[in-house]
């Protein structure tokens, strides 16, 4: 019985979003968080697909950063909100999008301070986190943010959808003006790509930041489309 599924970024978990599960649950809205930590593309897509077919109608779903390449691939939802995220083609890669912005800018996208650790996963440097990921976050909650950060493996970079949905259901894209996780140049191919599209004055995580007007969009849109 789920009326919005939330899917986290990379580097991030379920523990992130409790603000905005809250707000939403205060609401009346049935919310769930699947973990997707250490799942390939496919068995992300068929954990909330599960989630979806168990649900009493047609449910939201909002992908943040790179919780936007599995909400692209998730069918049978009643619209999906990209939250500065990722949103892919089938056959495209994270890694093919980096490498035509470098091709084209002639220089390697700016982007987040990644550091390995002794497992080969890729850790994000906190001091960078702070900047790049929680810029516009209050200082209690970025810190917290950034300890609840956990490594991933390089191979997120290579995931590659078979197939997407999201070009069957509502879709809505929330690009961020100080977002400094993805290059500006994609954020707009991916907001073209969607029904409409919204600029915040944000940076990466506007579920912390704007947690009221996330909030708020996803009421908008399942009301939308549930007419």
């Amino acid at each position: 019985m789920t009326d919005v599924i939330i899917l986290h970024g990379a580097w991030h978990q379920p523990a992130h979003y409790d603000g905005l599960c809250d707000e939403l649950r205060s609401q009346g809205l049935r919310v769930e968080v699947p973990d997707l930590y250490g799942l390939s593309l496919a068995d992300s897509t068929t954990l909330v697909e599960d989630i979806v077919a168990h649900a009493d109608r047609a449910p939201l779903v909002l992908g943040h950063s790179f919780g936007g390449v599995t909400a692209a691939t998730v069918r049978g939802t009643a619209g999906i909100v990209f939250l500065t995220a990722w949103l892919l083609d089938a056959g495209e890669s994270p890694a093919q999008l980096l490498a035509e912005v470098e091709k084209q800018d002639g220089a390697p996208p700016s982007g987040l301070a990644l550091v390995p650790d002794d497992a080969g996963r890729l850790g994000v440097d906190p001091a960078d986190a702070r900047v790049n990921l929680y810029g516009d976050v209050d200082d209690d909650t970025a810190a917290r943010a950034v300890e609840l950060l956990r490594p991933e493996p390089p191979s997120i970079f290579a995931a590659t959808p078979a197939r997407v949905s999201w070009r069957d259901v509502p879709s809505l894209y929330i690009a961020g003006r100080d977002d400094h996780a993805i290059p500006a140049s994609l954020a707009a191919r991916f907001a073209a790509r969607c029904d409409t599209s919204q600029t915040w004055q944000c940076s990466h995580s506007p579920f912390l930041s704007r947690t009221s007007a996330v909030a708020d969009v996803v009421h908008q849109q399942l009301r939308s489309a549930r007419r």
